[in-house]
């Protein structure tokens, strides 16, 4: 062949020969190319190495130092607050606008990174000066990489030398561990773990207002905690003295999707939270916060007063005697027109109703005095060191004063407290707070007037009476038992009977023997003076007027069924708003069905739960399709299914979800919704209408509960840390639907008919599609469960079977009819899929398509 060649070579040119030659020419570089091939993977991992002296510039924002797979990169950014500086800064998913990580601060066109040969990492500005540097001279670095987790190491051979995981800034990504003695930073804002395993927030490292500790999942004390994040969303506590690690947060869309990254930050706006960001798209969704925004001391600067716009924070002055620090920026604070020292005449206190001045460790334990109202406010105003005073109307009798330059206010119309603050007089109210002059003064002193003697006359009326009925039947032996038979015949009426606040507490003998707690508030157990037992629940964040809480609570007593709590009685004086129920003996069903004790007499036989399905089915078809004002729950889950003492499912909380005050922040989560963490249907993440057919998937979250024994959305080994609603239906795809099954009802002494637990799981697997119309209605459920109703192989639930939302960056009208783009997960459920079988099917009655959109405004747990 060679010897070919060397002849084709000394030959004279041809047209044959130049071809020859050309297909000899590609054997050779196609033989090369097929050489060099198993050393390509080798290059390009390579390239992911930056070797010394090698240098980034400012003005040249494409130019980066990327992880092997790409995910992550080093490069310059845009600075957020001025576009024409620049950030050193470790991004997500190729120089998106997602940084995880950043060096120092922000430099002009003409900064540069530089990687010396002296094995200094070096951030420099455009005059040369130097705004930050690794410090590693002389420590043998020999290279730099970013890996694929997002951590840059400079090392000495293979042994790391520094890393940006060691040296956090204000974000933690998972596969990094945060340990005793970092700290994260934003502004005047930090962030640490303490040794004892606690999370603190701080403000400017001299108030502490926020500390979340360990659950009693991790015993004993501590040796070296670590903070972590998992890449499904679960912050989480690990500790070498510990066997397992203390979950302290779980992210709302945890153990979803694929290629999104989970990280941690502290936000400039002091709050700690968790976000989500697809690869690629250079957004970030939030998924978790550490607490409430306006009790984030400082957020709105000294002096300014943090509120609720809807769900939005924002930041405002006391009254008009102070002005904004910065009229751009709200954020900034306040400060007065005139200073306290320069008032011309005496000073006065501005009352604030429903607002505190936040007071954190350690101003707590120095500031705090038992006195009433009228002291908390003298005291101030006569102190020359005190600024503002906040008197808590909790019943508490505490009074706290501020002595200190800076006053963090926060006003809500549910706070029970009344604060003042030193201003140079006269008070002068914000307009929305102005109760007018002129005129209108002498209008409503003549109104009082008038109020106080119709209001003075009633009263002695009233004592007249009372004080004859009084006299002629207090010595009667009849009279206590006159009194119960007619408050037994109040009560059987079915008209909802109206207890004073103090009758309740004497029920509930103070409020002690407590039932339970939930979104709404807690519940107690009393007895009342007929000897009925009742369960009695405090309502919070209830700001209704008198007569709009009335009617609410009239609707919801007269919605009578067999499945449904019923309400006795209500509350309403001043601030307490409380209801009264029927006391279900047995408790809720999430007592029975994820008890670990198999003899505590807790658990339920497979016809007892069947039974409890049915009745909830039948209790909601009730509320949606039944009853004269149709009711969307908002909260179907297992806390929410009471049992009699015949086991008997009965669900409560129905239609309190339009009792709750949307703007108050303390009901409202990430999403703004209402409901709970595992059984809220995909629209509601999504902001579209909110219908009854978001029952119907909270429905099939605890249908699958029953048949399971298990939480929905438990993540562990054996579910290939997956959701186990998810891993369920691959389970029953797969035909091994008997592992889906609580293994507590194939014990001995149980009779499992096989073909209604199958029915079952089924049913729960239609409930749980992600698009809302393809989910059957309650009263078709009611149907399939009793057997009417064939039913069709489901399909997958969701658009993917990770669990992904796909429909949450659509775009849609309010019109229900625009959940057809939602998703493209499963083909309708046409006629066929839900036959009858012999029966007539049962009328499935008004869909609840068309809800109030109120229920929009309800809150999650």
């Amino acid at each position: 062949m060679l010897r070919q060649e060397d002849d084709l070579r000394a030959s004279p040119s041809s047209p044959l020969m130049d071809e020859l030659q050309q297909m000899i020419s590609s054997t050779i570089v196609t033989r090369s190319l097929l050489l060099c091939l198993p050393l390509l993977f080798l290059c390009s991992s390579a390239s992911a190495q930056v070797s010394l002296g090698s240098t980034l510039n400012a003005s040249n924002l494409a130019q980066a130092w990327p992880s092997p797979n790409g995910t992550f990169s080093l490069g310059f950014v845009s600075a957020a607050a001025d576009p024409s500086s620049f950030l050193a800064a470790i991004t997500y998913a190729g120089g998106s606008a997602v940084v995880v990580w950043s060096i120092g601060s922000a430099v002009d066109s003409s900064g540069s990174l530089q990687f010396l040969s002296t094995g200094n990492l070096r951030l420099v500005n455009g005059s040369g000066s130097t705004v930050w540097e690794s410090n590693t001279t002389g420590k043998g670095v020999t290279s730099a990489d970013i890996d694929d987790t997002g951590n840059l190491v400079l090392r000495n051979g293979t042994a790391s030398v520094w890393s940006s995981f060691a040296h956090p800034t204000d974000t933690i990504v998972p596969s990094q561990n945060f340990t005793v003695g970092q700290t994260l930073r934003s502004g005047l804002y930090s962030f640490n773990l303490s040794s004892s395993g606690n999370l603190t927030l701080w403000w400017n490292n001299s108030i502490e207002y926020w500390n979340q500790g360990a659950n009693s999942s991790i015993q004993g004390n501590l040796t070296h905690p670590t903070l972590g994040l998992q890449s499904i969303g679960i912050l989480y506590i690990s500790d070498p003295s510990s066997s397992s690690p203390a979950t302290m947060a779980y992210s709302s869309d945890y153990a979803e999707g694929s290629d999104i990254l989970r990280f941690l930050r502290l936000d400039s706006d002091g709050n700690l939270k968790i976000f989500s960001s697809a690869k690629n798209s250079g957004s970030m969704t939030l998924r978790w916060a550490a607490l409430d925004q306006c009790k984030v001391f400082g957020y709105c600067g000294n002096l300014g007063i943090c509120s609720y716009n809807d769900s939005s924070p924002m930041c405002g002055c006391p009254s008009q005697n102070f002005v904004p620090v910065d009229p751009y920026d709200s954020r900034k604070g306040c400060k007065r027109k005139v200073n306290i020292e320069d008032c011309p005449g005496s000073a006065t206190m501005l009352e604030l109703d429903h607002a505190l001045f936040l007071t954190y460790p350690p101003e707590l334990s120095s500031q705090v005095f038992f006195v009433g109202i009228s002291a908390c406010r003298l005291n101030c105003l006569v102190s020359g060191s005190c600024t503002a005073s906040t008197s808590l109307s909790d019943g508490t009798g505490l009074c706290y004063l501020k002595s200190v330059n800076f006053v963090s206010g926060y006003e809500n119309p549910a706070l029970p407290s009344t604060s003042y603050v030193k201003v140079c007089g006269p008070v002068v109210l914000n307009p929305s707070s102005l109760e007018g002059t002129g005129k209108n003064k002498g209008w409503r002193l003549h109104a009082w007037v008038v109020v106080v003697v119709v209001l003075a006359t009633a009263f002695g009326l009233i004592l007249l009476e009372g004080g004859l009925w009084w006299s002629c039947f207090r010595n009667s032996t009849r009279f206590g038992a006159l009194s119960s038979q007619y408050q037994l015949l109040e009560y059987a009426s079915g008209a909802p009977v109206q207890f004073t606040y103090k009758e309740l507490q004497r029920a509930t003998k103070g409020f002690m023997e407590k039932l339970g707690a939930g979104g709404f508030g807690a519940v107690y157990r009393g007895v009342l003076t007929n000897r009925t037992v009742v369960a009695v629940k405090q309502l919070e964040g209830i700001e209704q007027g008198e007569k709009q809480f009335r009617m609410e609570v009239a609707t919801i007593s007269s919605t009578h069924h067999l499945n449904l709590v019923r309400l006795i009685g209500f509350c309403s004086e001043g601030r307490h708003r409380l209801l009264v129920y029927e006391f279900m003996k047995n408790g809720s069903l999430d007592d029975f069905l994820f008890t670990s004790e198999e003899n505590s007499g807790k658990l339920l036989n497979w016809e007892q739960r069947f039974n409890v399905a049915l009745g909830t089915a039948r209790g909601i078809t009730y509320l949606h399709e039944e009853c004269r004002d149709c009711i969307v729950h908002c909260d179907i889950k297992p806390e929410n299914i009471l049992l009699d003492e015949n086991y008997n499912a009965k669900v409560s909380d129905f239609g309190l979800a339009k009792l709750v005050n949307p703007k108050d922040h303390r009901y409202r989560t990430l999403t703004s919704v209402r409901g709970t963490r595992g059984y809220l249907a995909p629209e509601w993440l999504a902001n579209l209408p909110i219908t009854s057919k978001s029952d119907i998937y909270s429905y099939g979250m605890v249908l699958l509960e029953i048949v399971s024994g298990r939480r929905n959305f438990d993540v562990s080994v054996e579910t290939n840390n997956k959701k186990f609603s998810m891993w369920a239906y691959e389970e029953f795809g797969k035909g091994n639907g008997e592992n889906i099954i609580d293994k507590r009802l194939f014990g001995a002494n149980q009779d499992l008919n096989m073909e209604q637990v199958m029915r079952a799981i089924q049913i729960s697997f239609w409930c749980i599609q992600e698009q809302p119309s393809h989910r059957p209605t309650m009263g078709k459920i009611v149907q399939m469960l009793e057997g009417i109703t064939e039913i069709e192989r489901p399909p997958p639930p969701k658009a993917a079977v990770d669990g992904s939302h796909s429909g949450s960056s659509i775009n849609v009208s309010s019109n229900i009819s625009a959940l057809s783009t939602f998703a493209a997960s499963a083909p309708p459920p046409s006629s066929s899929s839900f036959r009858t079988s012999g029966v007539s099917p049962v009328a499935s009655g008004r869909d609840m398509e068309k809800a109030s959109s109120s229920h929009l405004n309800s809150d999650s747990k």
